[in-house]
């Protein structure tokens, strides 16, 4: 039986990927993770893996070989709070830690697919895979790019070395705004979605960040992209071995936060014709509040995944609009 690796095991798209395999029949999957916060355990509680390692004890195990034959590696694990200031911190979890799995997967023959950041573009208003620009504004996403440029140090621009001679697949995935089951445990830093779900059902209306950066109300402008279509991508490079390179994992689309608080106040709001933003708002269903002092010159206004090279490299999978996958978020939350 062909055996898996998925660190950040017990996180959102670490648990959200064990599922996709589980749905596929594969059950052979060693879960690694840091259970110091333990409600993250109901994130595996329903699913099937062969072994769980504590993070603290995996990384040396699995380059000693400890493990036997692994196929692949999808390398979930990592400190994503934005916010840290602790740098050290973020290098050891977010680059140095990555470093060394991807030396264990080359010496082991593993394949190696793993979560970069579209954190790595910060003040950029063009998101495409390529130095130029990329301009992270905080510790997390410069950790995600020293990783990036590692892999490009390490296997060439496009990770061609991965596909020459004994080279096995290297996959970066540069993940946009994800949103979906399973985050619960993120604190602060869960979806925009998740919080609102809870405004809503605790208030009866959503909060929405008022004016900045030119932008009006709610207007600010994110690729929110489901995390069902984050799982179907990273199967989609599992199925095609001999496709490595760094990709955006988006949509392609820029929608503003107000299309998700719409999708919000519509599927859990009283039944009738669906709201628009300038509605809900009139009906106390929206509330704007004020920019915080503590992002201002740290937030990206907009973001939105060139897929030009993720379609060029032949993965046509369709992603859900906000519409879409806000309204199926909610039944899964109880909406």
């Amino acid at each position: 039986m062909t055996r898996y690796v998925v660190t950040g095991a017990a996180g959102f798209i670490g648990s959200n990927i064990v599922k996709g395999l589980n749905a596929r029949g594969i059950d052979d999957i060693i879960a690694v993770d840091d259970l110091a916060h333990g409600d993250k355990f109901r994130n595996l509680a329903d699913l099937k893996i062969a072994d769980y390692v504590d993070a603290d004890l995996f990384y040396d195990a699995f380059a000693e070989g400890h493990f036997g034959k692994v196929e692949a590696v999808f390398h979930e694990g990592a400190c994503s709070d934005t916010m840290e200031q602790d740098g050290k911190y973020m290098m050891d979890n977010n680059y140095t830690l990555s470093c060394g799995l991807f030396a264990a997967c080359k010496e082991r023959g593993s394949r190696l697919l793993y979560a970069s950041s579209a954190a790595t573009y910060g003040g950029s208003e063009t998101f495409r895979e390529t130095p130029q620009f990329e301009h992270p504004l905080n510790v997390y996403g410069y950790s995600k790019l020293l990783f990036d440029q590692r892999m490009r140090r390490e296997l060439g621009e496009d990770f061609s070395g991965a596909a020459k001679g004994k080279g096995k697949q290297v996959v970066g995935f540069r993940y946009f705004n994800v949103y979906g089951p399973r985050e619960q445990h993120k604190g602060r830093m869960a979806s925009v979605a998740f919080h609102q779900y809870n405004q809503f059902k605790a208030d009866g209306k959503v909060k929405l960040f008022g004016e900045y950066g030119g932008y009006g109300p709610g207007e600010q402008k994110r690729d929110f992209v489901f995390v069902d279509d984050v799982v179907a991508v990273n199967l989609w490079f599992l199925d095609n071995p001999g496709k490595s390179g760094l990709f955006n994992l988006g949509t392609g689309r820029a929608q503003p936060f107000n299309d998700v608080a719409v999708g919000v106040v519509n599927a859990l709001g009283k039944p009738g014709a669906p709201l628009d933003a300038k509605a809900a708002a009139a009906k106390g269903l929206i509330e704007y509040i004020p920019f915080p002092d503590a992002l201002r010159g740290k937030y990206q206004c907009y973001t939105q995944a060139d897929l030009a090279k993720l379609r060029a490299a032949g993965c046509d999978h369709r992603f859900a609009t906000v519409q879409e996958g806000v309204a199926s978020y909610m039944a899964t939350l109880g909406g």
